[in-house]
């Protein structure tokens, strides 16, 4: 038997010669190009024909045939399918939707394996789908499991097969009940009918399979049989008819040339012997010799000692980019396709397995006002009505935390039912009233209750704005509750509740407006149908990881043809093998990307997959390094790859540093790339950099404050800028939304436990006075909104705070010392500008009996030290004392201090200390401190005085909340600002 194969070297455009060659022969007969059959590995490839025929023949033309075989041979998926039937006819029963399989297959893994986390289970029928597609693929049976793991084999692998048991056992009874089968065993008997069918009856019109490997084996027999037919032909896709005997011996899967070695030895047919299809014939091109050194097998690498043949005309067009990180390779290779337009007519692609620099590369296109074709499209997940339909699940989920209720309320497509302008400012208003602090608790009614105690009034129709939503929102919250609910009931309650939060005006949910928003709506009808086939309901819990699955299902991926440039392309490996730009941009070259990194199998190890007939990961090695060689033949090639990952070092593609090799070898250099200097001049500085001053404001006389307290004071010392926009701007900071309560939290619960104590106990202790203290002390940490595990570790450190406190109280007591909590002052005195008042409230004065008095400051963090006080820095107990000197404590005469203490309160080791300056009396620290504040004041009264920011770096406050506005971030390091 005759067998027709031949083939276009890597250097010529394959689909680009393929439709020369077919208008060649067949092209002077309309009627005869029609009768043309032609099978093609995938749909981008059958795509670019019907495109490449019409062009190339100048107008109007009937078209060929065109078939799929759907000949994948990586995790790539070729897309969704056209309106034209590009699949093969088979007396097979329909194939099973992928989304219900999916859904079937978590339902088995949750009766195998209950309690199962809904993403566990949906991420294991997801590896379930792909052993099922690969042993079809493979057309290996289940019997092959039969003894497969030996007795002296560890015992997890035997749990793995009873595992494997439900898709050994159960899924074949499930598909025969629905009378489907699975979309791989579909397509296998597709391929066998047909191959069967040609072999019986061969057809009278031409066959021609073209750019497939036969990596599979129901494509490898299919290919077989065309090559064997009358008026077949199988056209192999850049065979290196160049290379030596030794090396074509010692390939391996890792190997370019491997997947079309194997199929020559199943055609029978003598590589050698392969002629070039007649529209390639062409002399050896001279990137050939170097493409075959870069991926020459390890076995006769020692032919690299005499590279002489690898001439310099090899680089010619050849470039290579190191780029520092992500960034800098996106903007470098944007800016590649970019100069690409520069000529009429080029066409740029990216070919990339890293969608994250596919996304940067669109991105920085878009400053040029460029979209590009993005052949794997955008997942619905994160298009805007994708991202709504997550949240609105996210936020119940969770009992409406702040952060995913306000990422859903502030959503674009939130309106509930009126203008989106009326639904945001409801929003903000509950923002503000009570989702910053602490978080309020769960539900609607815990934010009703949140907005009846806030700090802020709400507007009067909040509550009533929120009982709706809590109305259209219920049956959704209360299935996603429920600990077993129906799929269908769960899609049912979702979809309501969008519509009705997204409504708006025109009574339009506009989350299913759009193209996105109609995809969105076809996943949800085919979500509820595959809902409505499952046997056992799901745990609520669960919805959210059935979602997202279905909603970053690739084969939904949304790809708008509108608004897209002709000339510019963003490829995957497979959809690139058959394709040819005249720039050619292969980005992402780091191991773990390309090739990309080999899947974990979590059912069978390496040795299992081999010896029942799987594919070994070498083979997707092998397939990368195919698609490295072919893209390499490409008139002009530019290499890319970050020498940073989210700033970890990468390693370069191993076909990178056996490029390096070669050319050394053959003492050959890239040009210079001038991308660097090109993309930093995109984005010129504008002039050597210079230092931010530190702000220095200087508002009028009038709008400086006339009243301070004293821990203002100390602002004012440390950080006069804090004083000009907190007491002058009026700006205050807003609480973090769900903020977790902190430090200061404890402070003030110990001073508020500290100060009803002494005023709930005058005179002598009481017996049970540690009781008293505890009992009053757990009800201030009650109080807070700190989570319970932090008030349990809160409540042993006030427990020996209170030991320490009574003991310390006692003696004071027994002193006839009477306390004074939490008392007011205050003192105005005469200024340049006008009277200036001070105010202080002091956590305790103690009177003795003998007339001195003491001011006690209670510190749960560090007191200042001494040196601090002193130099003016920590003047709130001295102020206080000034104060006292007045007579600006109701109720207390007007006298010098006779001690000023900070007690510290930390609860640690020891549990409290007494604090006090030793060097300077108390009353010598008032009057210094009543000097200074005089001083300060008249300072300031000056309008040629301004307020800068940290004048004193190493006197500093330790934090500020006005730090970002004085940009201290942009001249702090330039002053030497180390605080």
């Amino acid at each position: 038997m005759t067998v027709r194969v031949a083939a276009v070297p890597a250097s010529r455009p394959f689909v680009e010669t393929l439709a020369r060659g077919l208008l060649a022969e067949y092209g002077a007969d309309p009627a005869a190009l029609a009768r043309v059959r032609v099978l093609l590995p995938t749909r981008r490839a059958a795509r670019a024909l019907r495109e490449a025929l019409p062009r190339l023949r100048g107008g109007a033309m009937l078209l060929p045939d065109i078939r799929v075989l759907g000949d994948l041979d990586e995790e790539e998926d070729p897309g969704p399918d056209e309106e034209e039937d590009l699949g093969l006819d088979s007396p097979a029963p329909p194939a099973i939707g992928a989304l219900e399989r999916r859904l079937l297959l978590a339902e088995l893994v949750r009766a195998a394996r209950p309690g199962a986390p809904g993403a566990q289970a949906m991420a294991l029928a997801a590896e379930l789908a792909r052993l099922l597609d690969g042993m079809q693929t493979a057309r290996v049976d289940f019997a092959a499991f039969d003894g497969l793991v030996p007795d002296d084999l560890a015992e997890h692998w035997r749990e793995t097969l009873e595992f494997l048991a439900i898709v050994i056992e159960a899924w074949p009874k499930i598909l025969a009940e629905r009378g489907l089968i699975d979309p791989a065993a579909r397509r296998v008997r597709a391929l066998e009918a047909l191959a069967a069918e040609w072999r019986r009856a061969p057809p009278d019109s031409p066959v021609v399979a073209a750019g497939s490997t036969g990596s599979q084996p129901a494509v490898a027999d299919l290919l077989a049989a065309v090559a064997g037919l009358p008026r077949g032909l199988v056209l192999l896709p850049g065979l290196d008819r160049g290379i030596d005997d030794a090396s074509w011996e010692a390939l391996d899967e890792t190997h370019p040339q491997f997947g079309l070695k194997a199929l020559l030895e199943r055609l029978g047919v003598d590589r050698r012997r392969v002629p070039a299809w007649p529209e390639a014939e062409e002399e050896a091109p001279p990137r050939a010799a170097l493409v075959r050194e870069i991926v020459r097998p390890g076995a006769t690498v020692e032919e690299w000692r005499d590279l002489g043949h690898v001439g310099a005309a090899a680089v010619d067009g050849l470039e290579a980019a190191a780029c520092p990180d992500a960034r800098t390779e996106a903007e470098t290779v944007a800016l590649a396709m970019r100069r690409a337009l520069e000529r009429p007519g080029r066409t740029a692609a990216l070919v990339t397995a890293d969608r994250g620099l596919a996304r940067r590369v669109r991105a920085e296109l878009g400053r040029w006002g460029l979209e590009v074709d993005d052949s794997a499209g955008r997942p619905l997940a994160d298009t805007e009505p994708g991202v709504f339909l997550r949240l609105v699940v996210d936020a119940l989920a969770r009992d409406l935390a702040p952060v995913p209720l306000l990422a859903l309320f502030k959503h674009p497509l939130s309106r509930g039912g009126g203008a989106r302008a009326d639904f945001l400012r409801r929003a903000r208003q509950l923002e503000r009233a009570c989702l910053r602090g602490p978080r309020p608790a769960p539900g609607f009614a815990g934010l009703k209750a949140a907005l009846e105690g806030g700090r802020t009034p709400p507007a009067e129709d909040l509550a009533d704005w929120l009982d709706r939503l809590a109305d259209d929102a219920a049956p959704l919250a209360r299935a996603l509750a429920e600990p077993s609910v129906a799929l269908a009931d769960l899609v049912d309650a979702h979809r309501a509740f969008a519509e009705s939060l997204s409504t708006g005006e025109d009574d339009t949910p506009a989350v299913w407006t759009h193209e996105a928003g109609s995809a969105c709506w076809k996943l949800f009808d085919d979500l509820a149908r595959a809902a409505a086939e499952l046997r056992r309901p799901i745990p609520g819990a669960d919805y959210a990881a059935v979602l997202d699955d279905a909603l970053r299902d690739p084969r939904v991926a949304l790809r708008p043809d509108r608004d897209r440039h002709p000339r510019l392309f963003v490829w995957g490996r497979l959809e690139a093998r058959l394709l040819r730009a005249d720039l050619v941009v292969m980005g992402g070259l780091n191991e773990g990307s390309w090739p990309g990194e080999a899947a974990a199998d979590p059912w069978l190890g390496r040795h299992m997959r081999a010896r029942i007939g799987l594919e070994l990961p070498e083979r997707f090695v092998g397939l990368a390094a195919h698609d490295f060689a072919q893209l390499l033949h490409a008139p002009r090639v530019l290499l890319t790859r970050a020498a940073t990952a989210d700033g970890t070092p990468t390693v370069k593609a191993r076909w990178l540093t056996r490029l390096d090799a070669v050319l050394q070898g053959a003492g050959l250099a890239l040009e210079a790339s001038p991308w660097p200097a090109w993309r930093a001049a995109l984005d010129p500085a504008d002039g050597p950099p210079r230092p931010v001053p530190p702000p220095a404001p200087r508002p009028p006389a009038a709008a400086r404050p006339r009243e301070l307290s004293v821990t203002r004071i100390e602002a004012w010392r440390r950080d006069p800028y804090e004083i000009y926009a907190r007491h002058i701007l009026d700006l205050r900071k807003l609480d973090p939304v769900d903020a977790d309560p902190a430090q200061a939290e404890y402070g003030s619960a110990v001073h508020d436990a500290l100060a009803r104590f002494v005023a709930a106990t005058p005179g002598p202790l009481p017996a049970d006075a540690r009781a008293r203290l505890l009992a009053v002390g757990c009800e201030a940490l009650a109080a807070t909104a700190a989570a319970p595990s932090v008030r349990a570790f809160w409540r042993p450190r006030f427990a020996r705070v209170a030991d320490w406190f009574l003991e310390e109280e006692r003696k004071r007591r027994a002193a006839g010392i009477e306390s004074r909590v939490e008392i007011d002052g205050k003192w105005k005195f005469d200024a340049p500008g006008g009277p200036f008042i001070l105010t202080a409230r002091a956590d305790r004065i103690d009177l003795r009996p003998g007339g001195g008095v003491d001011i006690v400051d209670y510190k749960t963090g560090a007191p200042p030290s001494e040196r601090e006080i002193l130099a003016g820095y920590a003047p709130q107990l001295p102020l206080e004392g000034a104060i006292l000197m007045h007579g600006g404590f109701a109720g207390l005469p007007a006298a010098p201090p006779e001690s000023l203490a900070h007690w510290r309160l930390s609860g640690g080791d020891p549990a409290g200390e007494i604090k006090a300056p030793r060097k300077t009396s108390a009353a010598e620290l008032a009057e210094e401190a009543e000097k200074g504040l005089r001083a300060l004041v008249a300072l300031y009264d000056d309008e040629e005085t301004p307020y800068p920011s940290r004048p004193a770096p190493r006197h500093a406050p330790r934090y500020s909340d006005y730090e970002h506005l004085a940009r201290v971030g942009e001249w702090g390091a330039a002053d030497g600002d180390e605080s």
